[in-house]
């Protein structure tokens, strides 16, 4: 359990690898995988997030364009620069709070997915071998 003193909740700012308000560029999309749920997060030109999954699935609500108020401990202090952070809750605009945040994962909107092209031969080839080769003949 974390330390509910102040010394303790500094202590684990430091150490929870935050994605901080100010890391995000328009188009950034963040992964956040709490104890509960999964919420796929746009950032949007105005510093709102357009939010997938999690309450707001569960609420017929997906997709809505919303605010992050920032990262708690699970009290009354938050974190107004951090966006999502390992071990915290995140707090949305509309007062939603999250179970704790088990992983992130950041896309950048200026980073090419990694997909190339590739020949399909080849592709079946190098998953089913000469068995692949074998149908192929027949």
């Amino acid at each position: 359990m974390w330390g509910r003193t102040v010394g303790a909740i500094l202590g684990h700012t430091r150490v929870a690898r935050p994605i901080r308000r100010s890391d995000l560029h328009d188009g950034d999309q963040l992964l956040v995988v709490t104890e509960n749920s999964v919420y796929s997060m746009t950032r949007l030109e105005d510093m709102t997030f357009s939010v997938r999954g999690g309450w707001f699935d569960r609420q017929g609500l997906s997709p809505v364009r919303i605010s992050i108020a920032g990262c708690t401990w699970g009290g009354s202090v938050i974190k107004v620069d951090i966006v999502a952070a390992y071990g915290l809750h995140l707090e949305f605009g509309n007062r939603v709070l999250t179970s704790r945040i088990r992983g992130i994962r950041l896309v950048r909107a200026s980073e090419p997915i990694g997909l190339l092209p590739v020949n399909v031969g080849e592709l079946l080839r190098s998953c089913y071998g000469s068995r692949w080769e074998d149908s192929a003949a027949s």
